[in-house]
Order: structure tokens, then C-alpha cells, then sequence
């Protein structure tokens, strides 16, 4: 059996929040994201968990795909998905534009700030999760926290960053940008009682679970490796213990029959 419990990165942002808590301590700076990493010197793995917390809107930005991010010189690109765990009331997303605009109208409205006013702002609720496919033109809002599971990429091309003094990406923004509506359905789709999929491909699987007896976990037809994100309760694997707040990477599904416990988890892995 194979598990490790991966190690959490404080990363600070200038859009972060100091009250991360109650599963992170800040330690006084504006922290925007928590990484969860293998130990230095080991190979990096397909994907990434992180948590993000938001006081303000990150900048407006898009991601290419892999084909795309090799051409840059990148390993791979970043396909993602966010499950909200916490929101303001007034919080919203930015996914996509309302309608399809000129690919010059889209360069012009970066530059001018007027892009603000293309985008879909979709307002959102804790259990809210969205599929965000390499292309997609995104801006995360103030106000949430959330859980984000993405190919292992820290590649962004900004569009739009507010004003804030940060270097704008915009000929390789226009690239891979999708200058018109964001499709994605976003449905769970029920596996068995308490067990949603909520991304199935085409880079990763994602599966929402809450269950009593993590022991009783059906096929879920995952492969390895697995990464295992506790969100509520607690348990084990094997004889360590697991609880929220951590990550954990498993060698491969024969180590899923080894937790135990009850609550809510997430669990990814990463298809062909």
C-alpha cells in the first residue's frame, strides 16, 4: 500500500485573505493559495490540489492547452475545476463572455478595461463546482473559498488584471482564448448514493463523496494514482489518519479499499 500525505504550500496573493482558518493558519500574511505538493526532488505528478481564498477578483485570464503549452515550451497545459466550499452573497465567477465577440474586439477590450463588462459573472453557493476547459476566458470573485483540482501547470495568460502593477500576457492570451460563451453543463452525475462525478475527462476524473463508511466505497473506477482530498469528518488509511485540510496521493485504487471513516471527500485521477 502506498499513500503519502502531501505537503501544504502557503502561496500569498495580493487578492489572498489573512483568515483562512479554520482548517490553514495565514501566519499573518494574505495567503490566496494552499498547494499541495510531493517532497522536493520527486518527479511532478499529473495533477494539483489547491485551496484559494479570495478577498478580491483575480486578474481575467485563460489557459492553453496541452498541444498549445508544449509549443510554448511547457510540459502541459491546465484544464481545471473548482467545488465551491464558501461564498459571500454577493459572490460571483466570471466564465466566458455573454456573446461572442471579434477576436480585436476581445484584444482592445483587455487593454481598455471594457472586457469586464464581456464577461458571463455567474453568481455562486457553497456546492456549486465548475469544469473549466484550457480556452475558457475566467475570473474568480471575491469573497469565496473553494477547492481547485487542475493538471499540474502554473501556466496564465492574463487578460485583465484591475490595474494591479502585473505583467498581461495578451498575444499568447489570444491564442488559445475561446472568445464566445462558456458551454460546460456542470451536472453531478450520481455514481451511487451520496457519490457524484462531477468531471469525467478529458485530463482528470472527479468524484464528490459523502458516505458514512469510507470502507464501503463502490468501484469507482479510478486508477492511479489517486489523489484523495478530505473535506469533512475523519478516518484512516491504514494506520495513518486522515482528516480535512489535508491531500493525499494514493499509488493506485487498490488503495482505496484501505480508508476508512466517514465524511466528505473529493477523489481525482488523471485519464489518458
Amino acid at each position: 500500500m502506498g499513500a503519502t500525505r502531501l505537503i501544504p504550500r502557503r502561496v500569498a496573493k495580493p487578492w489572498g485573505r489573512d483568515d483562512i482558518g479554520p482548517l490553514f493558519d495565514a501566519g499573518g500574511e494574505r495567503i490566496g493559495e494552499i498547494w499541495f505538493e510531493l517532497p522536493a526532488g520527486q518527479a511532478e505528478p499529473a495533477l494539483l490540489v489547491k485551496y484559494l481564498f479570495t478577498s478580491e477578483a483575480l486578474s481575467v485570464q485563460v489557459h492553453p492547452d496541452d498541444a498549445q503549452a508544449r509549443a510554448a515550451g511547457a510540459r502541459q497545459g491546465k484544464e481545471e475545476a473548482w467545488l465551491i466550499l464558501d461564498a459571500a452573497d454577493d459572490a460571483v465567477i466570471g466564465l466566458g463572455l455573454e456573446q461572442r465577440v471579434a477576436p480585436e474586439r476581445l484584444r482592445d477590450a483587455a487593454l481598455d478595461g471594457s472586457i469586464e463588462s464581456l464577461i458571463d459573472w455567474k453568481p455562486v453557493a457553497p456546492g456549486d463546482h465548475f469544469h473549466v476547459v484550457p480556452g475558457t476566458i475566467h475570473a474568480i470573485g471575491g469573497g469565496l473559498s473553494l477547492i481547485e483540482v487542475q493538471q499540474y501547470a502554473d501556466i496564465t495568460y492574463r487578460l485583465y488584471d484591475y490595474g494591479r502593477p502585473r505583467e498581461l500576457h495578451l498575444d499568447e492570451a489570444m491564442t488559445c482564448a475561446e472568445a464566445g460563451p462558456y458551454r460546460a453543463v456542470n451536472q453531478r452525475t450520481p455514481v451511487a448514493a451520496g457519490i457524484d462525478r462531477l468531471v469525467d475527462g478529458p485530463k482528470f476524473a472527479l468524484i464528490d463523496v459523502q458516505s458514512d463508511d469510507f470502507s464501503a466505497l463502490p468501484d469507482l473506477g479510478a486508477y492511479g494514482p489517486i489523489w484523495f482530498v478530505p473535506v469533512e469528518g475523519d478516518g484512516g488509511i491504514a494506520s495513518a489518519a486522515w482528516q480535512p485540510g489535508e491531500c493525499w496521493l494514493l499509488d493506485d485504487a487498490v488503495d482505496l479499499a484501505v480508508l476508512s471513516g466517514r465524511g466528505r471527500a473529493l477523489i481525482a485521477w488523471a485519464t489518458p
